[in-house]
């Protein structure tokens, strides 16, 4: 067996080593024909550009965060030339990605590199967690991805893999449980090179072919290894399963158009041209609230004619 650590130390046969190994065999070979050419796995990558790519990739696709990327690190190569930046030029440079609170981590997080790390992204886990903004999944895929190191890479991708090969369920929890981060555990290889190459393999085929609403078994190379295919691929039990909040009218349309409007304005912006954004001035004022709240937006000081805002000039605290 190839153990993960229970709760005291103790070894949990979740996978057997010949299962284990069989999947990876299939995945790997499947990835060394079809994994994506993109620049954060070239050979020059950066351990910067790797984690500029992880933050920027949650919740978004790669085809729109791919040119966001690309003007990011051609503008800031590094985390001391973001440290340099001020905050509303990073919130512009990150244009439409959306969730522009993660701009302002990344922007803390390359403070905290520069400040206490002399400009170099930690290889430690730990270390990686303390930073700003830094959770276990990106701590675990910036060791892997940017170092080689050996880690538990699991996003939604390397779940749903898993899920369906190993526990033969159509689709992972809602929320992340011990139990799968011990089979992800049991799965990566030991030798750190093979686990960072595995990680990349298992989160592409997620990506690519075992996908959420249409896999492609045809194209699996594991398909018959699945437990979930030879169950007959039974439907998703979870019941409380989120579903997709819609667009129109939501809060986070209306800050969108927001941030919209202080991304495409150098000047600062008076609360006529706000509201002209949207017509529930209520739901303007609340969204607008929440953006400050955030450190997204600033109010000038009182003594303005009329209410003025902009984007933060410094890095929110």
């Amino acid at each position: 067996m190839l153990p993960a650590l229970g709760p005291h130390g103790t070894a949990v046969p979740v996978v057997s080593a010949a299962r284990a190994a069989q999947l990876r065999a299939g995945i790997l070979d499947w990835f060394a024909q079809h994994a994506r050419d993109l620049p954060w796995r070239a050979s020059d990558r950066t351990a910067w550009g790797v984690l500029v790519s992880e933050v920027m990739l949650q919740q978004t696709p790669v085809a729109r965060a791919l040119p966001t990327w690309t003007e990011w690190m051609a503008r800031w190569p590094t985390p001391g030339d973001v440290a340099a930046a001020s905050t509303a030029d990073v919130l512009r440079a990150w244009g439409r990605l959306g969730y522009p609170r993660r701009a302002l981590r990344l922007h803390e997080c390359a403070r905290a590199i520069a400040t206490d790390h002399d400009g170099d992204v930690p290889h430690d886990e730990a270390e990686l967690l303390a930073l700003p903004g830094i959770g276990a999944y990106t701590a675990a895929a910036v060791v892997a991805f940017a170092f080689g190191g050996r880690s538990v890479v699991l996003d939604t991708n390397v779940r749903r893999v898993l899920a369906r090969a190993v526990a033969g369920v159509a689709l992972p929890p809602v929320s992340q449980t011990a139990d799968e981060v011990r089979t992800a555990a049991a799965v990566v290889p030991a030798e750190p090179a093979a686990a960072a190459r595995w990680a990349a393999a298992s989160m592409e085929l997620g990506a690519l072919v075992c996908t959420t609403r249409a896999p492609r078994c045809d194209a699996c190379p594991v398909a018959s290894l699945c437990a979930w295919r030879a169950a007959g691929r039974p439907a998703d039990s979870h019941v409380a399963r989120r579903r997709t909040q819609a667009w129109a009218g939501t809060d986070r349309q209306v800050r969108g158009r927001v941030m919209a409007l202080f991304r495409e304005t150098l000047t600062p912006v008076r609360i006529a041209d706000v509201e002209a954004l949207w017509p529930d001035h209520a739901q303007l004022a609340r969204c607008l609230d929440g953006l400050m709240a955030d450190g997204l937006v600033e109010k000038l000081p009182a003594g303005a004619a009329v209410p003025t805002f902009r984007l933060p000039l410094s890095p929110a605290r």
